[in-house]
């Protein structure tokens, strides 16, 4: 098996009604590497926020007391706890600098994934998308009509990890793919018969991507990655790879 991992080069900055499917599809036909049948399309939530118009302006949030309260013991700014707060269904943690959140979505996230790299504005902060899988899909769709060719999509947010240091790109919006390769059943090299083996196919799809996508002066929202074999479906949705939290033990 070959995998590629090719950036979408020269997309312009995107703003909010912006049709990502057809920027993406016009900006890999000029750089030569036009969208085929089977590729998988992983684009940030960052750009996909801005598209969809969930973006705020700092300056234009009043904090409650609640809020203030919170930046004061995690030294951040009120305005931004409160946005981080009104996507939040919990705080799960929080100390000096951090405050860890249980979404909306039902991610465990920073900041509730409001996220201020690569958003154009100094007071300027972007949401997460209001149903990443969903959006996935429309530009999925979009994607399709444009191309004519049979896609995927994932949307990427950056996460951090319980115990590991550093961040990763994971799915939180799919469409078109099985995010998760169940392989219980299956033997091992040496005849084992797998019992708890279930892949998380499209965070590490996410996390390739990441390689060619990065998050600073280098940044590109978008990817194709082309060679790599999912199990298709029009059904499946990242809300899959949610662990229930009875199940979580870092929690």
């Amino acid at each position: 098996m070959v995998v590629e991992i090719i950036p979408v080069l020269k997309l312009p900055t995107i703003t909010d009604g912006d049709n990502i499917s057809d920027l993406v599809c016009k900006a890999a036909e000029k750089q030569g590497t036009p969208i085929q049948n089977n590729d998988i399309i992983v684009v940030t939530h960052v750009v996909v926020s801005r598209a969809e118009g969930s973006v705020v302006n700092l300056n234009s949030v009043k904090p409650s007391d609640f809020a203030k309260s919170i930046a004061a013991k995690s030294e951040k700014d009120p305005a931004l706890v409160e946005v981080v707060l009104q996507q939040a269904e919990s705080i799960v943690r929080m100390r000096k600098g951090c405050l860890i959140t249980l979404t909306k979505h039902g991610l465990i996230c920073a900041n509730s994934g409001v996220d201020k790299s690569n958003v154009p504005g100094d007071r300027t902060v972007a949401l997460l998308p209001n149903d990443p899988d969903d959006s996935a899909k429309r530009i999925r769709e979009g994607i399709q009509r444009h191309a004519g060719k049979v896609v995927s999509v994932i949307v990427s947010d950056t996460h951090g990890r319980p115990l590991r240091d550093g961040e990763i790109n994971v799915a939180i919006g799919v469409s078109g793919l099985v995010p998760i390769r169940d392989r219980k059943g299956e033997n091992d090299l040496f005849g084992y018969v797998l019992k708890a083996k279930r892949t998380a196919i499209a965070d590490e799809l996410a996390s390739a991507a990441e390689l060619v996508m990065g998050q600073a002066d280098e940044a590109i929202p978008a990817a194709i990655i082309r060679g790599y074999p999912v199990q298709e479906s029009d059904e499946a949705t990242a809300k899959d790879m949610i662990r229930p939290l009875e199940q979580e033990l870092f929690v």
